[in-house]
């Protein structure tokens, strides 16, 4: 599995999206599941799946399914 196949995993299983869905629109509150609980969930999620810990600054700036792939790039994580 590719890391955009795994990063891309982790929004479906968190928030029961389909694929189409993983775009630039997807932003944090515009859907149900993505509140502050799943937030959290989802960066745990993103931690445990590329071995990383995202610093808190970081956390609070991954508002968007695209800054996820801007701020993963950060950790050294190719997508």
């Amino acid at each position: 599995m590719t890391n955009i196949e795994k990063y891309n995993a982790v929004f479906i299983e968190n928030f029961g999206v389909k694929p189409e869905d993983l775009n630039e629109k997807l932003v944090y509150q515009s859907i149900t599941e993505w509140d502050s609980v799943g937030h959290m969930g989802l960066v745990a999620a993103i931690e445990e799946n590329f071995n990383i810990l995202i610093d808190i600054d970081d956390i609070i700036e991954f508002g968007s399914y695209t800054i996820g792939i801007d701020i993963l790039k950060k950790y050294g994580v190719e997508l």
